[in-house]
């Protein structure tokens, strides 16, 4: 595995297109921590943020909260991929199953990337199925954007169950 711009196999492998990725850097990819660190370019075409009516005071552009909830999604097919050897064409799916918390601190305006944090705390694997507790961070620069709590479910699709 390479560090820096994400490997054309994952890109091929995601469920999302590129422009659906909003990834140009793997960062970190920790198997003993069960951690990956990606860096996510920010600008005024982002989707969603794109449409904001901007106001200089009462609204200023800043990347959307539900592309943040959307990125939260990449970073754990990110993980799957990378730490849990999960592979989507082999039959591998994932769907956020519960957000317990979703904080957002602060706006990140358009210009400097944001550094997603992933870290599955817990996890639970079976032949067909691995549920994964995932603690999420982005920061930009030094400042705390966003924090999150969310449970996701992999399942090996057409999988047959255990007998």
């Amino acid at each position: 595995m390479t560090l820096g711009p994400l490997e054309q196999a994952f890109i091929d492998d995601c469920p999302y297109a590129p422009g659906g990725q909003l990834i140009d850097s793997l960062l970190v990819v920790d198997l003993e921590k069960s951690l990956i660190r990606v860096r996510m370019p920010t600008h005024d075409q982002l989707p969603i943020t794109s449409e904001q009516r901007v106001h200089p005071v009462r609204h200023p552009r800043h990347v959307s909260g539900g592309l943040m909830v959307h990125m939260t999604g990449i970073a754990g097919f990110v993980h799957a991929y990378y730490v849990l050897g999960l592979r989507h064409h082999e039959g591998w799916i994932g769907y956020g199953a519960r957000i317990h918390a979703a904080r957002f601190h602060a706006l990140a305006p358009p210009g400097e990337p944001l550094l997603w944090e992933c870290t599955a705390t817990t996890t639970r694997r079976s032949a067909a199925k691995v549920l994964c507790r995932y603690q999420f961070r982005a920061t930009q620069n030094t400042t705390l954007v966003y924090e999150g709590d969310q449970t996701a479910l992999w399942m090996k699709v057409g999988a047959k169950p255990p007998s």
